[in-house]
């Protein structure tokens, strides 16, 4: 006679790594994003001064001059 054995509760498997997978992901676009608008300004900036601007750099005239 074979043998019952009590059944094994399988859990379900756990998504854990793929979560933390999507939001590295999420967070290096993000990054990515920032970063390409932050030297996309530097490089605006630098064409502005290399051709011979002296206004390229905005000045801020709300603050009081002491």
């Amino acid at each position: 006679m074979p043998e019952h054995k009590p059944q094994e509760r399988k859990e379900p498997e756990s998504r854990r790594g793929a979560v933390i997978g999507l939001l590295v992901t999420v967070a290096l676009v993000i990054l990515g994003l920032i970063l390409v608008k932050v030297l996309g300004n530097a490089g605006r900036l630098q064409d502005c001064v290399m051709s011979g601007r002296t206004n390229c750099a905005p000045i801020d005239a709300s603050s009081p001059a002491q």
